[in-house]
């Protein structure tokens, strides 16, 4: 038994005839009666008594019409939804600390509006753990920050921010503006090496022929900040999350003469990766507005 041999016994049964049914599913009626011929060997009984004019069910018959029914109409609600899988399909997120505390709770929030009830389910890891999850299949979508990952990756640059260099307002820092030597003079306070904020200052530094040895070091940068608002060293940390203790006097930035403290943040999906309409909707929010953006192809060799 098919679906289709079903579907014609219901028509059957609507319009009263095999020659009805054979017009309304446009076949032949010749076709119409082997169906039911098979279906009524599989069934081991009549399903419809013949008459003169027409066709009746049986007892049998109508048993089975009274289960076939719901099963045909929940087939033709499932068929007409067919279309909106990819737009209802979950997507699932990695996303690097920084985009996820400054980025990406504005881009959610825009999505609900523009798709209500869309599901997205987060992991907020390091840059590194995120491209894991994408490569394991555990995301649809890495969003990270720094360099350009390289690997077989659609990459897409969509916003950037800079770093910030500030103490406690009465820390003894040379005053005016300071070069990177000036800088790594200074007790300075890091993220941990592999995190993206702290890759930026290593290759800005390894440009100008320097190294540091940051007096501390830690994952937390809300811990870097504590410990530069208590007079410990000078933290480099993204703007955003200092601009606010800058605007209350809590730290002072360290203005630098230097350019390149930046880091630039990516969407990424997989090389062979075609996102639903789902993911294309997250996707579309993340690239509103954002300025310099660049759709990159990379390669395995990350040229």
């Amino acid at each position: 038994m098919t679906l289709r041999h079903l579907q014609i016994f219901c028509a059957i049964a609507r319009t009263g005839s095999f020659t009805g049914a054979a017009r309304q599913l446009y076949l032949t009626q010749s076709a119409v009666s082997h169906a039911i011929r098979e279906l009524e060997e599989a069934a081991g009984t009549a399903l419809f008594e013949r008459q003169t004019r027409g066709v009746k069910l049986t007892g049998c018959g109508r048993g089975l019409l009274e289960r076939a029914g719901p099963l045909l109409q929940s087939f033709g609600e499932l068929e007409s939804s067919l279309s909106l899988l990819g737009e209802q399909a979950p997507v699932r997120v990695a996303s690097g600390i920084t985009i996820a505390s400054f980025w990406l709770p504005l881009v959610l929030k825009k999505l609900e509006l523009a798709c209500p009830g869309q599901q997205v389910f987060v992991q907020v890891l390091s840059a590194a753990k995120a491209m894991e999850a994408l490569d394991a299949g555990e995301a649809d979508v890495a969003l990270v920050e720094g360099a350009c990952p390289a690997g077989a990756y659609q990459c897409r640059r969509f916003a950037s921010y800079s770093l910030a260099a500030v103490c406690a307002p009465d820390f003894p820092a040379p005053g005016g503006t300071l070069d990177f030597q000036q800088l790594c003079a200074l007790p300075l306070l890091l993220r941990e090496a592999g995190s993206a904020v702290r890759a930026a200052v290593d290759s800005a530094l390894y440009l100008h022929g320097l190294q540091v040895r940051p007096k501390w070091v830690s994952v937390n940068s809300g811990a870097l900040l504590e410990a530069a608002k208590a007079g410990l060293g000078v933290a480099i940390l993204p703007e955003q999350l200092v601009v606010e203790e800058i605007r209350r006097n809590g730290v002072r930035q360290i203005s630098l003469g230097e350019p390149g403290l930046e880091n630039s943040l990516w969407s990424v999906l997989r090389a062979q990766s075609v996102p639903n309409g789902a993911v294309q909707n997250l996707l579309e929010q993340i690239y509103h507005g954002s300025w310099g953006s660049q759709a990159v192809q990379t390669q395995p060799d990350g040229k």
